[in-house]
C-alpha cells in the first residue's frame, strides 16, 4: 500500500471517528431521556402538566446519573462518561436504580399519569436487567436507552415514532465504531431497551 493510500485510509478512519463521536455525544442517554420523557409525560397526561412529570422522569433516569458520572470523573475515578471497564459500572447502575426508584415513588405519591409511571418502572426493570448482564458481560447502555425511548414513544404517542429507530441505530453504530462495544453488545442493549414497552401491554 502506497503512502497516499495509507493517508487516505487514515483520513477516512478519522472522519468516521469524528462522526461517531458526535453521534454518541449528542444522543447520549441524558439527552435522549430528557427529550423522550418530556414527550412521554406530555402524551400520557394530555396537557402541560405532563411536561413536569416528564422532567421528573428525565431528572431521575438521566440527569442525576449523568451528574454522578461527572462527579466521579472529576474525582479521577473514570476517564470519561463511557466507563469502558464493565467492572467499574456497578455503582452507576445502583445510582440509576435508586434515582429512578425515588422518582417512581414520587410519581405514585403525586398521582402521576399512569403512562409516565409505567415508563419509569419499565426503565427501572431495564436497568436491573442491564446490571445483571453487566456482572458477566459488557452490554451497551447507550443502545438500550435509545431503543427504550423509541419504544416508549411508540406506545404512548404513535407507531410513527418507530421511525426514530434510525437515530437509535446510529447510536448502536457509533458505539461499535468507537470500539466501546461489539455488535452483539449493542444488539443486546437495543433489545433490552425495546422490551421496556412490553409493560404497556398489561396496562
Amino acid at each position: 500500500m502506497s503512502g497516499t493510500d495509507t493517508d487516505a485510509t487514515a483520513a477516512r478512519r478519522n472522519m468516521i471517528t469524528r462522526v461517531a463521536r458526535t453521534v454518541t455525544d449528542v444522543l447520549q442517554p441524558r439527552n435522549v431521556l430528557l427529550a423522550g420523557m418530556l414527550a412521554v409525560g406530555l402524551a400520557t397526561a394530555g396537557d402541560w402538566t405532563g411536561l413536569l412529570w416528564g422532567f421528573l422522569g428525565a431528572l431521575c433516569a438521566g440527569l442525576v446519573p449523568a451528574g454522578y458520572i461527572e462527579w466521579e470523573r472529576g474525582r479521577g475515578t473514570w476517564g470519561d462518561r463511557h466507563v469502558v471497564d464493565r467492572t467499574q459500572r456497578a455503582p452507576i447502575f445502583l445510582v440509576i436504580l435508586g434515582s429512578v426508584g425515588t422518582g417512581a415513588l414520587i410519581m405514585v405519591l403525586g398521582h402521576a399519569p399512569q403512562g409516565i409511571l409505567i415508563a419509569m418502572i419499565s426503565l427501572w426493570v431495564m436497568t436491573t436487567v442491564l446490571l445483571a448482564v453487566n456482572t458477566v458481560w459488557k452490554i451497551s447502555v447507550d443502545s438500550a436507552v435509545a431503543s427504550a425511548v423509541v419504544a416508549l414513544l411508540s406506545v404512548t404517542h404513535s407507531l410513527w415514532w418507530l421511525c426514530a429507530g434510525v437515530p437509535a441505530l446510529a447510536v448502536c453504530w457509533s458505539r461499535v465504531a468507537l470500539r466501546y462495544h461489539s455488535v452483539a453488545q449493542t444488539v443486546a442493549g437495543a433489545a433490552a431497551g425495546a422490551a421496556t414497552a412490553a409493560a404497556f401491554l398489561f396496562a
